[in-house]
């Protein structure tokens, strides 16, 4: 029998020859998979330094190492002697560069850190002062969001059910983007493969529509595509929307890329570009974005994006941009022990939608947290301009409570709620839905009196409501709420019973718009007939606003019709 031959150990420049291809293949694995950013003031490229520098220094210790030899006791001091030796000897260099790399990575997090940067951290947001009533004009009901973002994605999955030919194969992401659409507040997101074989028999084609659920309206519909998205996170391989930016862009860091439509409805991925402006690791800010055409894959950078897309910054970077510039107001010793005038974020945030843009919009409370907040920040998703509007009152909590106190027979729970500028007063609006995510009434709170609180199953009513609580609560005086007058001849009354109210719808010659007027506010309304000729001082059209129904406040009837004389029989 044959004496078995130890294997002689790899010579020196074969043994790194291999250990460098071994490290390259097992790097371009780890950046294939994991995707790092080749910068500087990316944690994950320090991650895949330090990965690479390990992997090789295993592998030429792995290929170099001498077999054992039965014939030679060593100690273990001297087999770790031997060790150190052949490391210092093999891959001190290696060694070198790992240990720089950590103590640049544990000096970059040090001098990053707000104790001693505490001014350059407040400076991540400029917070203007702001009047609320004359910001924030008011909306018209078409322009009112009335879901959230469950009850919306709720909508758009349940719509994928009625596409026969699209069901089996795609799934509705549920991964939408709240953004402005053709003047309209709405949500949308792409469908995606339902699993790997799904994506493998139609990837050749793309992902052929996407959802858009219309916040106000309630209306989910799938818009089909001419020609399929190829890019997207639904992708496993190259054409998945993180790695094609990887490989165009493989020095930028991003933001998670959000979906979007131009105002054509063609599809694009709007990838904001992440930078550090404190330190090496400090002070996360959004520079510009990488649009990306989601059939084509087509990139381009944009330091100032078009004025179509709406979600370049996120509400979560925006509060923690201000969490700095409230609690860091008289430094970082001040932040934790006196916190004198230390203001923070509340725990939530909504969008509202003016001027075409998209606003963040998120209550401001005292470093206790307590159930009042001082005001509230407004902050534009496309431009960063931040205005804080002074607003003591309710919690976005404590208001929810207190609409779900109204119904709570009826086991209905709030969302987060909207802020609205209803008869110049900051007002929480906020839809209450049923165990099935629907919404099914709505609800509008004072934020400043909490106890105010209407409760009705259209926004309009739930506003007529509410506007006479505030009346009646001396909040406002009717004289103070934005109205005009409209003068002439009855040429029509309908009366409807809402919630218990008799109220009277009445047109007059000429027009088309109905004035609404409650018979307990106005008891002379139920001696009105066609024919008389009044002044109704009723609110103002919001612009933009196509609403039939008016609110009038008050009636004045200035002249009687005769009435037409009727023989006796």
């Amino acid at each position: 029998m044959k004496e078995k031959k130890n294997r002689k150990p790899m010579g020196r420049a074969g043994s790194l020859l291999v250990s460098l291809l071994i490290t390259a293949a097992v790097g371009f694995v780890y950046f294939y998979v994991s995707l790092p950013a080749i910068n500087p003031q990316s944690g994950d490229f320090y991650s895949f330094l330090l990965l690479l520098c390990l992997v090789y220094t295993i592998s030429v210790f792995a290929l170099s190492v001498k077999p054992a030899d039965d014939n030679v006791v060593r100690t273990p001091k001297e087999k770790l002697k031997e060790w150190f030796q052949f490391v210092k000897r093999s891959c001190l260099p290696v060694l070198i560069l790992f240990a720089a790399i950590v103590a640049v990575a544990i000096v970059g997090q040090i001098i990053s850190m707000p104790i001693f940067r505490a001014s350059a951290y407040r400076e991540l947001l400029t917070v203007q002062t702001g009047d609320f009533a004359a910001d924030v004009t008011q909306i018209s009901f078409d322009e009112i969001p009335t879901l959230d973002r469950s009850s919306a994605e709720f909508l758009g999955d349940r719509q994928m059910g009625t596409l026969s030919d699209m069901v089996s194969q795609f799934e509705y992401s549920g991964d939408s983007t709240q953004i402005n659409y053709q003047g309209r507040p709405v949500r949308v997101a792409p469908i995606a493969y339902a699993d790997l074989i799904k994506w493998f028999t139609n990837r050749g084609n793309g992902l052929p529509a996407y959802v858009v659920v219309d916040m106000v309206t309630q209306e989910a519909t799938v818009t089909r595509l001419s020609e399929g998205m190829k890019y997207s996170f639904s992708e496993p391989l190259n054409r998945n929307i993180m790695r094609h930016l990887r490989f165009n862009y493989p020095t930028m860091m991003f933001a998670t890329p959000e979906f979007e439509i131009d105002e054509s409805g063609h599809p694009f991925w709007i990838a904001p570009r992440v930078v550090k402006r404190i330190g090496l690791f400090g002070g996360v800010d959004i520079q510009g974005a990488v649009l990306v055409d989601a059939v084509t894959g087509q990139c381009q950078y944009h330091e100032e994006v078009p004025s179509w897309v709406d979600t370049l910054y996120v509400p979560t970077l925006i509060m923690q941009q201000y969490d700095y510039y409230g609690t860091l107001v008289h430094g970082f010793i001040n932040s934790i022990l006196g916190q004198k005038d230390v203001t923070q974020t509340t725990s939530g945030y909504n969008y509202i939608a003016m001027n075409d843009d998209v606003y963040a919009y998120t209550g401001v409370t005292s470093a206790n947290a307590d159930q009042s907040n001082l005001g509230f920040l407004l902050c534009n998703m496309r431009t960063k301009e931040t205005h804080f509007y002074t607003a003591p009152g309710a919690t976005e909590e404590a208001a929810k409570l207190s609409a779900q106190g109204v119904v709570q027979d009826l086991g209905y729970t709030a969302t987060f709620p909207l802020l609205l500028n209803i008869a110049g007063e900051p007002t929480y609006f906020i839809p209450l839905k049923d165990a099935a995510n629907l919404v099914k009434t709505y609800a509008m709170v004072n934020v400043a009196r909490y106890d105010i609180v209407a409760i009705g199953d259209t926004v309009p009513v739930c506003e007529q409501k509410y506007i006479q609580m505030l009346t009646d609560k001396g909040v406002t005086q009717t004289e103070q709420l934005p109205q005009t007058e409209a003068t002439g001849k009855v040429a029509e009354i309908r009366t409807a019973v809402i919630e218990g109210n008799s109220f009277y719808f009445i047109r007059l010659e000429g027009e088309q718009v109905f004035y609404s007027l409650s018979a307990a506010q106005n008891r002379e309304v139920v001696t009105l007939n066609v024919g008389d000729q009044v002044a109704i001082d009723h609110g103002v059209a919001t612009e933009g606003s196509e609403s039939s129904i008016l609110d009038g406040y008050s009636l004045t009837i200035t002249r009687r019709a005769p009435i037409p004389y009727v023989p006796a029989a």
